[in-house]
């Protein structure tokens, strides 16, 4: 098998041009793959070096314009020429051509596509299921460097999302946030991490930090799934190890019932997903407990470009009004989570963003029955204070209490403020709704007894308002839950 020669060629519709995308892509992941099994099989030389490419889109304008100024993507934000590698067709496909058209609509000028010069490492050629070395020899081992591309950490960073990338006299401007080497990587580490291949991944995340709320979420899941005669919106239930159990209501459904793959353990953060024909379903994700955990996975689940992600989990309550078991919805973040300093300075404000908030506060009004002034009896709105040390409360009072007194926090956690920053950083939408498990400062320390009793009242009607709260940003529409709050000045123009 040889690569083909391709042209680069401009398109004027972006499914023409999406389908010479996946043409280039197809043909250069099956020339990696067809030639790694021949070097598996031991056909090859040390001498010959094997290199594929990505295929690239690119676009030139002569000047900034959008059809639409609510819009917070689709356009370039200045006249000049803007480009990117792209990679996963099976799972971008829709979002690159919902990407090109609005470039086309917004500039009227053809979009380039063509084979760029970033060589795809032949691990990502091979895909989340391939376990590259489980048949090769050591010495096999040793000449994989020397005849195939590895990944090169210089073009896998974060530099365009951070707002530090600068484009070089002959470089052209980005078009996205991630490249498709920066891409990729995510994607093997979501099947690492999640034990989940990154094609099921839904537009609408759920984070938690306890066991309790995926228990109940999957009793809730094999409930939709289980035959009842009744047609619902989803098609597929899958959980790690990609075991799918397919909606039997759902008619002519594309999935297919699946026991998956063995797992000798659970990973380090399962997700779990109730997917939607469209993509617009729900996963739910375990991440544990603490800011290093939010911060790995929200980086890599941003390369999948989601519509919104919410935290649904445990905090003190920081307020002597505040009872066990209510609602804590943020509208601002004191970050003392300390993970993304170097990224997104604290000092930079985290917007709330109103259509999450307000879709937030409607579904604890209808989940609990409660609304207007009614709905302070139960929910209370204010700053979470996010920290990196569990046993923050340990610390002596004064110093304890000080920086959270004067931030007028009225709740503490240890994910929801990283979160929040990491959507922030990557342009996804996103929110919190916490609920009140202990009061460290007035007596009420989370233990045992206090904590099981608890988790049984609360978990199912809180996971209730974050189910029903994905509902309503669906209802929403992905172009307006994409904020301009989350754009900057100079941006890249896809999503």
């Amino acid at each position: 098998m040889r690569l083909k020669k391709f042209k680069t060629k401009y398109f004027d519709d972006e499914k023409k041009a999406v389908a010479y995308i996946e043409e280039i892509y197809s043909n250069h992941i099956n020339y990696l793959r067809y030639k790694f099994e021949e070097f598996n099989k031991g056909n090859y030389k040390k001498s010959e070096r094997i290199t594929a490419f990505y295929p690239y889109i690119r676009v030139s304008t002569q000047k900034a314009r959008r059809s639409d100024t609510r819009f917070s993507y689709g356009f370039a934000p200045r006249a000049g020429t803007y480009s990117t590698t792209v990679t996963r067709l099976d799972i971008f496909k829709k979002y690159y051509e919902e990407q090109i058209k609005l470039l086309l609509k917004n500039h009227n000028q053809p979009i380039e596509i063509g084979v760029s010069n970033t060589a795809i490492p032949v691990h990502f050629a091979l895909g989340e299921d391939y376990y590259l070395e489980a048949d090769l020899s050591s010495k096999q081992i040793e000449d994989l460097q020397n005849i195939f591309e590895q990944p090169d950490l210089s073009l896998i960073d974060d530099q365009i999302a951070n707002g530090y990338f600068v484009a070089g006299d002959d470089e052209d401007q980005p078009l996205s946030l991630f490249t498709a080497p920066r891409a990729d990587i995510s994607l093997q580490r979501l099947k690492h991490y999640t034990a989940t291949n990154s094609k099921h991944f839904q537009n609408y995340v759920i984070y938690t930090n306890y066991q309790f709320y995926i228990d109940e979420f999957i009793r809730i899941c094999h409930e939709l799934m289980a035959p009842s005669g009744e047609d619902n919106e989803y098609t597929a239930f899958v959980e790690p190890g990609n075991k799918i159990t397919t909606n039997s209501n759902y008619k002519d459904n594309p999935e297919k019932d699946s026991d998956g793959f063995v797992l000798k353990r659970m990973p380090q953060m399962p997700a779990y997903h109730l997917k939607r024909a469209d993509g617009s379903g729900i996963t739910m994700i375990n991440i544990g407990v603490g800011p290093s955990n939010a911060k790995n996975i929200t980086d890599h689940v941003a390369v999948l470009r989601p519509h919104a992600w919410l935290m649904l989990g445990h905090c003190a309550g920081l307020r002597n009004s505040q009872r066990l078991g209510d609602y804590v919805l943020a509208h601002g973040y004191y970050r003392e989570d300390q993970i993304l300093d170097k990224d997104l300075n604290p000092k930079i404000p985290i917007p709330a963003l109103s259509e999450i908030q307000l879709a937030l506060e409607q579904a604890v009004s209808e989940i609990t029955g409660m609304q207007g002034y009614d709905l302070k009896k139960v929910m209370r709105t204010g700053t979470v204070a996010t920290v990196d040390d569990r046993n923050w409360e340990l610390r002596a009072s004064i110093s304890q209490n000080r920086n959270l007194s004067q931030s007028r926090a009225i709740a503490l956690d240890m994910e929801s403020g990283t979160i929040a920053a990491n959507g922030f950083r990557f342009r996804v939408p996103y929110g919190t709704l916490l609920c009140v498990s202990d009061k460290p400062l007035h007596g009420q320390v989370k233990l045992p007894g206090m904590a099981e009793s608890f988790y049984r009242q609360r978990v199912e009607q809180h996971l209730q308002i974050g189910l029903r709260t994905m509902s309503l940003l669906r209802e929403i529409g992905a172009e307006k839950l994409h904020s301009r709050k989350l754009r900057s000045f100079n941006e890249v123009a896809f999503q």
